[in-house]
């Protein structure tokens, strides 16, 4: 930045300015002083003289020591996405969110723990829990994330983390973030919050309890579908744990991707804005559809979880999901297929719309999913991500495919 920025300013300025130092940038006063940080591409760091090199600080942050360490591309990246999450010390990159999930995971558990992981979890999360944390002798229990007083009865003196998504990326439960890490925080687990729905600008992770605010910026930061890369971002205590055991996998980020990130960050917030605009405008829609059962949209009223929703969080963004009255799977096969605007495809938080089917009844543990044997609900459901097309566009073209469904 060519100036000093006052700490006192808006989210959306932040958006702007974090991650911009003079550092890696210049000022107008230095030949050759650029907006934005450049793509920094090095495996190896040189030193002047030994001199230089018996006096640096080969482990701290922003320091050249070698490429696996990161450089200016990776630490404007790193550096403004800690300063948009309150009670940040630090954010570590991954090279995707569930490698981000791992990393926390890893950092807080050890052999013979025990990790109680939210029922309505992400899958590749479930996955880790089974697989990848049972290979290093880690135990995961499921619990309902809408029933503090069971997780509480759930926790015994193995336990030393718990994992929480909130609201969860396919069904959309809001859980009550504070009550449970305060529970968790009374029996001395660490609290490691999947946040990538409405991120930082829409619920401050670390500021509601949470010890460890992970992200997929594959979402809403890149926001073009065009980059794979997650964070993680604590205080000072897990910071320090987080990046310890990243450094000690050999975690590292492309500076290439980086600069996309950092370069989606700059427009998140007018995305966002736009996303969530037309998502609430789309589900109140299709909540007076004749064809749709139940829509689950937090910010939606009358949804499951939008009291939670309402106390809690500041924004939301375009990703939620509804289920159909009746009918089968070839039904809702052909209410997407008749869809022209939305891909077909996995991920969310880009500019362009998608849908994918949901069958959330296989992926409980704990708990039976709430819609279960609901008009079929359970088993057919689709997921919306709203992109940033013409709000009237997607409401024809999800026009076209409901009467594709009841057709079929």
């Amino acid at each position: 930045m060519a100036k000093d920025v006052p700490e006192d300013i808006t989210p959306a300025t932040r958006l702007v300015t974090a991650g911009r130092r003079a550092d890696w940038t210049g000022t107008p006063a230095e030949p050759g002083a650029v907006v934005n940080p450049p793509v920094w591409r090095a495996s190896t760091h040189l030193y002047p003289d030994s001199k230089a090199l018996h006096a640096g600080k080969p482990n701290a942050d922003g320091h050249f020591y070698y490429g696996r360490r990161g450089s200016p591309t990776q630490w404007a990246l790193a550096d403004a996405l800690t300063a948009l999450e309150p009670g940040a010390a630090g954010t570590v990159l991954y090279p995707s969110g569930v490698a981000a999930l791992a990393g926390a995971l890893l950092a807080v558990l050890r052999p013979g723990d025990v990790l109680l992981m939210t029922d309505n979890a992400y899958e590749p999360t479930r996955n880790m829990g089974r697989g990848l944390l049972g290979d290093f002798g880690i135990e995961t229990r499921w619990f309902d994330p809408l029933d503090p007083a069971s997780f509480e009865a759930a926790i015994d003196e193995r336990c030393k983390a718990v994992l929480l998504e909130s609201p969860g990326s396919l069904t959309l439960e809001v859980c009550d973030v504070p009550a449970l890490a305060a529970i968790a925080h009374a029996k001395g687990l660490a609290v490691v919050l999947d946040n990538t729905w409405a991120g930082p600008l829409g619920f401050p992770a670390l500021e509601r309890g949470a010890d460890i605010s992970v992200m997929s910026l594959t979402k809403h930061v890149g926001g073009h579908s065009d980059l794979m890369l997650g964070s993680a971002a604590a205080g000072e205590k897990y910071y320090a744990k987080l990046r310890r055991t990243a450094q000690a996998l050999g975690q590292v980020v492309s500076p290439d991707d980086s600069s996309l990130a950092l370069r989606g960050l700059r427009t998140m917030g007018l995305r966002l804005n736009q996303e969530t605009s037309s998502a609430l405008e789309l589900s109140k829609w299709l909540d007076s559809r004749a064809e749709v059962a139940k829509v689950l949209c937090p910010m939606l009223p009358g949804s499951p979880g939008h009291a939670i929703w309402s106390r809690d969080f500041s924004g939301g963004c375009g990703l939620f999901s509804f289920v159909f009255k009746g009918k089968d799977g070839a039904a809702r096969d052909a209410f997407i297929d008749a869809l022209s605007l939305f891909g077909i495809g996995y991920s969310w938080g880009g500019f362009e719309s998608l849908v994918t089917p949901i069958d959330p009844a296989s992926l409980r543990t704990a708990t039976q999913w709430p819609l279960h044997g609901m008009d079929g609900a359970d088993r057919f459901g689709v997921r919306l991500s709203i992109g940033l097309e013409g709000l009237d566009d997607l409401r024809a073209d999800l026009e076209r495919g409901l009467a594709a469904w009841a057709a079929a």
